[in-house]
């Protein structure tokens, strides 16, 4: 079925639009609501058959009959009357035989009729309307048809007039029908009301799928098992699903061009054509192969930056920008998925990352100095976008979005003259357009608010009112601009609980206030990108928990929930049972832990410091370890296997014993551990093999956490994680890892690393609950984790390592909120291990990071040894470490990257120590992968190994040659 239409559908028959209307009954004071279908043949005979889903009701059709040229049947069902009218040019009558069912949602039954009608050589004003709907309320309907665009296309317009009981006239009400399909094909159709007052938005949504369907089908054409061509098929299923779903919850202004192989910014990218030499593109429309090369690298070639999506757990592929880039207008995606979506019938606002955040968020190309300014190329892409908008107003758009994210950031007056600039450059392109810049993450400064709100060529400002609280209160102090749209990000995009629906709706009248009825547009807080699918999908989740959850599906709802109250048809029982949910949120004894809660407050007393220095410690433990100069390790995790994943999923589901689930882990263990050894990496790792997802792993065995089975999120590229969901007070009833840990390390005589998770990382990357500060939530995990990492040492691990992949990306976007949240977060680290002893070395691991905004807190954080996430940037970063010479501290930049399939050569990665070398000293420098290597196979992980420890024994020879 697509659309509630048969795929099946055959027929000669073109279907021009299916259209939904609302019509008030005065003298009833109540809502009808009215489905249109229009249809005309240009070939007799005309043929139709086929079934069609028009609400609650199902209309079957069977005709036969050789209506002339330009003929046309107009199909109309209600939801408490089912009927049909039509008339033709035909100079003898017909017959149309019609089969109807009714569905009664309040009676639970279904009534079928037959009807038996006459077409007659009737003009438009005398339709027998009387004989199909109830008295005194008749509707008069004219056709006018012209040439659309391409052959054997039509517009149709549709003019509806009511004539009340008191004969007061409510016309004329105009819609008009646009779009449609080729003969053959039956596509979907929009159901939105043209009520103006039940304006909604939604920023973005999850490109993956319910079920991941976009990760499987991008693996397996990358691994060559699949075409393009299917890779394309299965992505524009995931597109008409997703806009279909937009359209039948109501929502008016729906966006385009928010899908993406694999990263929005690298779209924008490859639309500008700005695709680095060493990838060897010679022009034309970039395809997948320059693409994906860009995002995964290739045998040849590494791939581009990859790093966070502000504060968010989404990496971006970062442009790399010069002065000798050449742009050029390389990918007409945005074009070509709004056409897409208009065949379907459905009109969508194309969405383009803005010009200036395209910029701000890259980084100047290799060999090009690290202060060239990257905002002077404003210049060099605005004619692209010129082009871009071009097209789009060609295609018909009416609407469209500039993502300008980093207008929440802490810009200077240079970077805010840019956005005038750019906009100013557009003005003339933009006309005849309405235009909204969208922001999120956080709240627009008063300056950067200022600034857009002065530009002619904005019709709208989206603005997050979750995150941005004090966005709501620079509004009301500076002014909104008269005319102009304001899209209120009121429903949360980055968090899976249900709105406060009674509290939004009051923000949004407070809003109504400023800006004007007509003016006001209920939107998400951000892109629904960061939130899970469909909770439809999660038949194991308890049920209460259940009740105070939404992921994007049901945020849709909630979107448009809001718009209808707003604008007087609020729905009393969706409120209700959103109020009730609320309620029992708060109440619940599963929520609060008063031991817990008390433990927690008690840390506050404390800065919770190791005894002594970092170097009494290291030396310490040398004597311990005995590790040579330039020591390997890997990050943590191995490849996991089809059979390793299909041993798990065998124990969750009781289809294997305990001891069977034992042997297994064991046994892969003891495999990770040997090829180590035979590698002859100084610092194993037991592999994690027991280990679905390094936080979820951990939430699993703390109390306080909920889990989902679907609820994925896109992390980067194919990678999804599946965040936990911290709804309650935290606390650890058992040991987690001791065991595992224990295990490995009986297999060996080298040290073996006990692996956790950090606090930071484990709250960071969780769905966490909104109703406490995050803080109080980290300092209870980290007395998990603090007593997790005693019984590490107790059970004699002497190298544990705390991961903190995502203690930056949680750093606050103003300058003024990050000294606060670096405080509690380093703090929650030392927390997990002020007490073990100087012969057990702390190790931690921080992703994708630009540390020279937070090298302070890294020194706080006192670990022995930082290993990060660094083969895909500059090793000019790595000279803030310097810094770690007054603590002397061991440092581990990533030596090759574990996101690309390329295998890296020995000398590679030797020129990559002799580079890191030239900027840290010789006695604090860690040789290892970037990342954990648990995405990667085995015909990969262990050539890259070897070559990698091969190249720390060739630079340890050259650097005792040189002593």
């Amino acid at each position: 079925m697509i659309g509630g239409i048969p795929a099946s559908f055959d027929s000669q028959a073109k279907v021009l639009y299916m259209a939904r209307d609302f019509e008030y009954r005065a003298n009833a004071s109540e809502w009808n609501r009215y489905d249109w279908l229009l249809a005309y043949d240009t070939f007799p005979p005309f043929s139709f058959r086929t079934m069609l889903s028009l609400s609650s009701c199902v209309l079957a059709i069977n005709m036969a009959a050789p209506l002339p040229t330009y003929s046309f049947l107009a199909l109309l069902s209600t939801d408490s009357f089912s009927g049909i009218s039509s008339y033709g040019s035909s100079s003898s009558p017909q017959e149309v035989r019609v089969l109807f069912a009714g569905h009664s949602s309040a009676s639970r039954s279904l009534r079928v009729g037959y009807l038996s009608l006459l077409l007659l050589p009737l003009s438009p004003d005398d339709l027998p309307v009387d004989k199909f709907f109830p008295p005194k309320i008749r509707f008069r309907i004219s056709l006018l048809f012209s040439p659309f665009f391409r052959s054997n296309w039509m517009l149709i317009g549709l003019r509806v007039f009511m004539t009340m009981p008191s004969f007061a006239s409510v016309g004329p009400f105009v819609r008009c029908l646009g779009f449609g399909c080729e003969s053959g094909a039956l596509g979907a159709f929009s159901s939105r009301s043209g009520s103006r007052n039940m304006a909604s938005h939604i920023v973005g949504y999850p490109r993956m799928g319910p079920k991941r369907e976009l990760k499987f089908a991008l693996e397996s054409f990358w691994d060559g098992k699949s075409t393009a061509e299917d890779l394309q098929k299965v992505a524009a299923n995931l597109r008409f699903s997703i806009w279909k779903q937009m359209a039948d919850a109501g929502i008016k202004y729906i966006p385009s061009n928010t899908f993406s192989y694999y990263d929005q910014v690298l779209d924008t990218t490859a639309t500008l054509g700005a695709v680095p030499e060493r990838y060897s593109w010679n022009g034309g429309e970039i395809g997948f192969d320059t693409y994906f090369s860009m995002a995964r690298g290739n045998a040849s070639v590494p791939a581009m930056e990859m790093t966070k999506w502000f504060d968010t757990n989404y990496h971006f592929i970062v442009p790399e920008l010069g002065p000798n880039t050449k742009f050029s207008y390389a990918s007409h995606k945005a074009v070509s998925e709004y056409n897409e979506a208009k065949s379907l019938g459905i009109d969508t606002v194309p969405v383009l990352i803005g010009p200036v955040t395209y910029l701000l968020l890259s980084k100047p190309a290799k060999g090009v100095a690290k202060t060239f300014p990257l905002l002077s190329l404003l210049e060099h892409i605005l004619p692209i976008y010129k082009q871009v908008i071009a097209e789009l107003k060609a295609a018909g758009a009416s609407w469209i979005q500039f993502d300008e994210p980093t207008l929440v950031k802490d810009l200077d007056s240079h970077q805010l003259e840019a956005f005038t600039k750019a906009y100013t450059e557009l003005e003339s392109s933009l006309s005849g357009l309405n235009v909204v810049i969208e922001t999120y993450f956080a709240d627009v400064p008063v300056e950067a608010y200022k600034t857009i709100i002065a530009l002619n060529a904005i019709t709208g400002f989206g603005f997050d009112l979750v995150r941005g609280t004090k966005t709501l209160d620079v509004i009301k102090s500076v002014g909104f601009p008269s005319g102009k749209y304001l899209f209120a990000g009121i429903v949360d995009g980055r968090n899976i609980w249900a709105n406060d629906l009674a509290a939004s709706l009051s923000t949004l009248q407070d809003l109504e206030n400023v800006v004007g009825k007509d003016k006001l547009v209920v939107s998400t807080s951000s892109s629904l990108l960061h939130t899970a699918v469909d909770l439809v999908n999660e038949t194991k989740l308890d049920d209460e928990i259940k009740s105070w959850l939404a992921f994007a599906a049901q945020k849709v709802v909630e979107v448009n929930a809001l718009a209808k109250a707003l604008s007087g048809q609020k729905d009393e029982d969706f409120f209700s049972a959103n109020a009730a949910a609320q309620a029992s949120r708060k109440a619940s004894p599963r929520v609060t832990n008063p031991e817990v809660q008390k433990a927690a407050a008690a840390l506050k007393g404390s800065e919770h410091r190791r005894a002594t220095n970092v170097s009494v410690r290291l030396d310490a433990q040398q004597k311990k370890l005995n590790l040579p100069i330039l020591p390997t390790t890997t990050i943590g995790s191995f490849p996991q296997t089809i059979e390793l994943r299909r041993v798990r999923r065998e124990y969750k589901a009781n289809k294997i014993s305990e001891e069977e689930y034992v042997n297994a882990i064991k046994e892969e263990i003891n495999k990770v551990v040997k090829i180590q050894e035979e590698l002859d990496i100084d610092v194993l790792v037991h592999g994690e093999p027991e280990r679905n997802d390094m936080v979820e792993y951990f939430g699993e065995q703390l109390s306080g956490f909920a889990f989902t089975v679907n609820g994925w999120v896109q992390s980067y590229g194919s990678r999804c994680v599946k965040p936990p969901i911290i709804y309650g007070d935290v606390s650890r009833p058992k040991a987690m890892t001791v065991f595992w840990s224990s295990l490995a390390q009986s297999m060996t005589s080298r040290p073996m690393k006990g692996m956790l998770t950090g606090p930071v990382t484990i709250l960071n990357w969780s769905f966490v609950r909104n109703d406490q500060p995050r803080f109080e939530t980290c300092y209870q995990i980290a007395l998990s984790i603090k007593q997790e990492v005693e019984d590490l040492e107790a059970a004699g691990i002497n190298v544990i390592q705390i991961d903190e992949a995502a203690l930056r990306e949680g750093l606050p976007l103003r300058k003024s909120e990050e000294a606060f949240y670096l405080e509690w977060a380093v703090h929650s680290f030392r927390i997990t291990n002020c007490g073990v002893k100087d012969t057990t070395q702390i190790h931690t691991h921080m992703c994708y990071s630009n540390f020279n905004d937070i090298i302070l807190s890294i020194i706080d954080m006192d670990a022995d040894v930082i290993t990060i996430e660094n083969s895909r940037s500059d090793e000019k970063l790595l000279s803030v470490f310097r810094e770690g010479v007054k603590y002397g501290a061991g440092i581990g930049p990533g030596v090759y990257d574990i996101h690309s399939p390329r295998i890296p050569s020995t000398e590679e990665i030797a020129d990559r120590i002799r580079k890191m070398l030239a900027v840290l000293e010789t006695n604090i420098l860690w040789v290892n992968p970037d990342c954990g290597l648990k995405t990667r196979k085995y015909t990969e992980v262990k050539p890259a190994l070897t070559n990698l420890v091969a190249a720390a024994k060739h630079l340890r020879t050259e650097l005792a040659s040189t002593k």
